[in-house]
């Protein structure tokens, strides 16, 4: 007998919303995505806790709800309380979770923290169409010798999710990863500047597909691409506040240096990129970890501020 294919309706048993989450939902408010890898593998406790709350401040500030996103007891779920976010920043054997962990994690009921990847399905999978994030994993350097290409690419090709970010993590090609999602077909906004951003640093030396700095016509461009059936996601670009930036020079040499050390003890796969965050912010004295919050902050008044508008328009969530 053939299995029936799992549909979004199936999967809906699997999400468990907040009260505070669906609160928002039975009041019309929009909620916008949180990841929790962030939480779990991107930050030292108590940064991650107090970064985490700091987040969700600055999305209700901006009149929006956050819903961070994990995955505990065998459920997704949208929205933690504080009890729930305080497991998940003490907890360090929370499991790295992406597209293909997310059966194993669930069936098992392990801790697990969502990647971008993940986070883009899961908010698909509660009708939310913005997601804020750090910065999006991409193309590694040495990506033709080791084909190490991170799953949220793909993810943003498939899943008509918004993602807000500070561009891409300066640890990896980020040419490569902006021509990946040219070849994909996905758009790449930025807002406050021209060019690309580079997690820690502003500019990436990479022209976006388009400027557009007012979240009105942010989301008039993501209406109209899931209007027309296009599919997939839409990347929105935000530059690192300028007085918590890395210079240029100093992010690349701190990069190599911690590339080194990754190769050197055999460090590899999803380990990679939490071992690199975790040794430049020893490498910066600190000062790599002030910049991620920093900008994590920022891309939350972003991302809410864009959540809000497209709340003023006729939905057309794509499938």
């Amino acid at each position: 007998m053939n299995a029936v294919p799992i549909s979004s309706t199936h999967a809906h048993r699997w999400l468990r919303f907040s009260p505070a989450a669906a609160a928002a939902r039975a009041e019309g408010r929009p909620l916008v995505a949180l990841e929790s890898t962030l939480i779990a593998h991107g930050m030292p406790y108590p940064q991650n806790l107090q970064t985490a709350h700091a987040l969700e401040a600055e999305i209700r500030a901006q009149g929006a709800e956050p819903a961070t996103i994990a995955l505990m007891d065998g459920r997704i779920r949208i929205g933690l309380d504080d009890e729930a976010l305080e497991r998940l920043a003490r907890d360090g054997n929370a499991r790295k979770v992406s597209r293909r962990d997310l059966p194993g994690v669930l069936a098992d009921g392990s801790l697990g923290a969502t990647t971008v990847a993940a986070t883009m399905i899961c908010a698909h999978l509660a009708s939310i169409e913005v997601f804020v994030t750090g910065g999006i994993g991409g193309v590694h350097r040495g990506a033709a010798a080791s084909f190490d290409i991170s799953a949220d690419l793909q993810e943003l090709a498939r899943t008509p999710v918004a993602v807000v970010c500070a561009g891409a993590k300066s640890i990896l090609d980020i040419g490569l990863t902006l021509e990946y999602l040219e070849t994909h077909g996905v758009p790449v906004l930025s807002c406050e500047q021209d060019n690309f951003a580079a997690f820690w640093q502003r500019d990436s030396g990479h022209r976006a597909d388009l400027r557009l700095d007012e979240p009105a016509a942010q989301a008039r461009f993501i209406r109209t691409q899931w209007e027309l059936g296009l599919g997939g996601g839409v990347l929105l670009s935000t530059p690192v506040p300028e007085a918590d930036a890395l210079p240029a020079a100093e992010a690349d040499a701190l990069t190599r240096q911690a590339l080194d050390e990754a190769q050197a003890q055999g460090i590899r796969g999803k380990a990679i990129t939490p071992f690199l965050l975790s040794r430049i912010v020893a490498l910066s004295g600190g000062r790599s970890l002030a910049a991620n919050i920093a900008l994590a902050r920022h891309n939350a008044q972003v991302g809410a501020r864009l959540a809000v508008a497209l709340s003023k328009l006729p939905i057309a969530f794509s499938e």
